[in-house]
């Protein structure tokens, strides 16, 4: 005799668990399975570890820069094993408070993969046990992907392998041009790893503001990054010492590591999604209306599965809606028209609304305001860097259109932004606001001189 719950989150990554533990104290029966380990992408393979070792690199710059400020830093040196070993420590600890924080509503945790058989059916595959349920949500996520093939792509590895590699390596080659390759480029550069990076468009970060693109490559290529453009990798073979790398302009070269980092696809794949119908786009996501509702109206989809923008605190967004709609009686949907990022290069990234070149298409007469700077930290230090703030403003209402920053601590700053530019902030009411004295922030409320 199968069991039944109300809700069954197949899951467990942020959007997952989010959903399940909100749906739980709303007073519903809740069942959450996931095969790997719970905290999903973010916490085990993504977000978490990669800004620890974006610490680690910092660290670097910061040797560099103290000197200037009188200090003399004698034998530093970086071990690798002792990274690998506190951030696995940090992210035991972050999965345990995950599972209480499911148990302490009375979400019902399943360690083991589940498909889904029907509507309102489920089957987990370990134990055979099939669930009923009133709602299904799908919460799985994505995956790297490592297509088109390539000849010998098994040697090379991706974001999930880069945080468990055993040593260093000296020389790594970086495929893609996206924010995950431009990110763990810097990174690895950062720990003294000598890196190329190999894109087949002729720019790095896509869909970016063109400024920013401009800064960050050159700041990448000042740090000793090798950025090849117009260029795709076309067979990996073993060699002595490492991998040979050949490229497309038949030039080759020898590397201790290889990394892919082309793009990710959703997690669909022998979920039982075409038992039941649940439409999928042409990249295998899941399709949802506004309320993440398939065409089936019993299940649901939310997060990276379902690709629309695939950030993890849009996945937690979007699982607490589908709760509060479905279960709490509070009816709402995600914004996804001003959603904030980061990107965690170095320099750093953080970017709201529309590029310049977004707004332009979207037919705005554009007013643009922007700064291009030393940063003051970098005066005494002597490092040669640059921080860029950028505003994009509609000429006709005022309002700021975009907002993009380029510097240290630019992830924190653009969260604020991001507050006043989805409440509609016009350039005015930046300007009435008093800075706060000497930051690099400030720069977004005394920025007055009109760049076109």
């Amino acid at each position: 005799m199968s069991r039944s719950v109300d809700l069954f989150v197949i899951g467990g990554g942020s959007g997952g668990v989010r959903a399940a533990r909100i749906a739980a104290g709303h007073g519903a029966k809740v069942m959450l399975a996931e095969e790997y380990r719970l905290g999903g992408t973010c916490v085990i393979r993504g977000c978490v570890p990669k800004k620890l070792f974006v610490y680690a690199g910092r660290y670097a710059h910061d040797l560099e820069d103290m000197a200037g400020y009188g200090w003399t830093v004698e034998n530093a040196r970086f071990d690798w094993p002792t990274l690998i070993a506190r951030k696995d420590a940090e992210i035991g600890r972050l999965e345990g408070i995950y599972r209480r924080n499911l148990a302490a509503p009375g979400v019902e945790i399943v360690d083991e993969r589940a498909v889904i058989e029907g509507p309102n059916t489920v089957r987990l595959v370990g134990s055979g046990e099939v669930i009923e349920a009133r709602y299904i949500l799908i919460a799985v996520g994505a995956h790297p992907a490592l297509g088109p093939a390539i000849p010998g792509c098994e040697l090379a590895i991706t974001s999930n392998e880069a945080f468990h590699l055993p040593q260093l390596p000296r020389r790594i080659i970086v495929q893609g041009g996206g924010y995950i390759a431009v990110e763990f480029a810097c990174l690895f550069r950062a720990l003294g790893c000598e890196v190329s990076l190999v894109l087949r468009a002729d720019q790095i970060l896509r869909g970016f503001d063109e400024d920013v693109r401009t800064l960050v490559a050159a700041e990448m290529r000042h740090a000793g990054i090798d950025i090849l453009t117009g260029r795709t990798l076309t067979g990996i073979a073993k060699a002595e010492g490492g991998k040979r790398v050949s490229l497309s302009d038949g030039s080759e070269l020898v590397v201790e590591e290889v990394m892919l980092a082309i793009g990710r696809l959703p997690n669909t794949q022998k979920l039982g999604l075409d038992t039941v119908g649940v439409a999928l786009d042409k990249s295998g996501a899941v399709i949802v209306d506004a309320q993440g509702q398939t065409n089936v109206p019993s299940i649901y989809a939310v997060g990276d599965v379902t690709n629309r923008i695939n950030l993890t605190p849009v996945a937690i967004r979007e699982g607490h809606a589908f709760a509060d709609t479905v279960f709490g009686n509070k009816p709402w949907t995600v914004d996804h028209s001003t959603v904030a990022t980061a990107v965690f290069t170095e320099p750093e990234v953080g970017t709201v609304g529309l590029s310049e070149q977004a707004a332009r298409d979207a037919g705005h007469q554009v007013d643009i305001y922007k700064a291009q700077f030393r940063p003051m930290r970098a005066t005494l230090s002597g490092r040669e860097t640059k921080m860029l703030v950028k505003l994009v403003v509609d000429a006709v209402s005022d309002k700021v259109l975009g907002c993009h920053v380029v510097g240290e601590s630019a992830g924190e700053i653009i969260q604020m932004a991001a507050i006043a530019i989805g409440m509609g902030a016009t350039k005015a009411d930046f300007d009435r606001t008093v800075a706060v004295h000497p930051t690099a922030a400030e720069e977004l409320v005394t920025l007055r001189s009109k760049a076109s």
